[in-house]
């Protein structure tokens, strides 16, 4: 596939590096207007330009890594020049009806949300399509899927996937941090410390991923009775553990509703 990529902010440079480095025989284009922030995609084989409509009509899939603010005039900037396009949306808050209304009928429209993880291969891209174009968005699931996982979801759920996957990131982050630093306390440098639980963090995804298996099932392999793990759970669980991420995740939810 011929990818094309407007916008080369955080999330479409992690696109296109996981293109280049996990996926096979697929030419990436990144535009964007200030190059030097991305100038080392070059290095991966990628094409970098400031032109949004540079090699456009020859592309496959175009993917808007924008802000909502810049849709309308990122389209008509390259609506004059192409046809009959896949256009897949990672902007938040853009429907697949409203995006196909300002596309028109002869373009397909798909909305996905990746995150930053796609440039190791790891991204949880969520993606929503009507059913009419179901044939013409299977490349661009194809494509995410090389990227880590790529379920297909409600459009309705979309901006619930927005906080579960990609600012999950961030929350998942702020629990390495925190075990980092419990860490440090019980004697660890911060550099193993840091190591440690990353690592661990890594190993109990890979073994959910990789089992589909209920985490409560994994958390009674490692749990003995009257052993550490479950004093230390229960403890976590007095202090609000658990309830305070769900709270967390459930007020990422209502700021993006409004």
């Amino acid at each position: 596939m011929k990818v094309h990529i407007i916008g080369g902010g955080n999330l479409g440079a992690s696109v296109a590096i996981g293109i280049a480095k996990f996926t096979k025989n697929n030419q990436v284009t990144v535009t964007r207007r200030n190059l030097a922030p991305i100038s080392h995609l070059k290095e991966l084989g990628i094409t970098v330009d400031t032109d949004n409509t540079s090699n456009i009509q020859e592309a496959d899939v175009i993917i808007l890594t924008i802000k909502p603010y810049q849709v309308d005039t990122v389209l008509a900037e390259i609506l004059p020049t192409i046809s009959n396009k896949v256009i897949a949306s990672a902007v938040s808050g853009l429907s697949i009806e409203n995006l196909q209304n300002k596309i028109g009928d002869t373009h397909s429209a798909v909305r996905i949300m990746p995150n930053i993880a796609a440039q190791f291969g790891a991204s949880a891209t969520c993606i929503a399509y009507h059913e009419k174009n179901k044939e013409k968005a299977q490349p661009t699931v194809t494509l995410f899927q090389g990227l880590g996982t790529a379920p297909i979801i409600d459009e309705k759920l979309m901006d619930a996937a927005t906080v579960l996957a990609a600012s999950g990131t961030a929350f998942a982050l702020r629990y390495i941090r925190a075990s980092m630093q419990a860490g440090i306390e019980i004697g660890f440098d911060w550099q193993t410390a840091l190591a440690i639980s990353a690592q661990t963090v890594k190993g109990a995804a890979e073994m959910l991923l990789e089992e589909k298996a209920h985490p409560e099932q994994l958390i009674d392999r490692v749990t003995t009775p009257q052993g550490c793990t479950i004093a230390g759970l229960n403890e976590m669980e007095l202090h609000g553990f658990s309830s305070s991420l769900i709270k967390g995740i459930k007020t990422s939810l209502k700021q993006i509703k409004g």
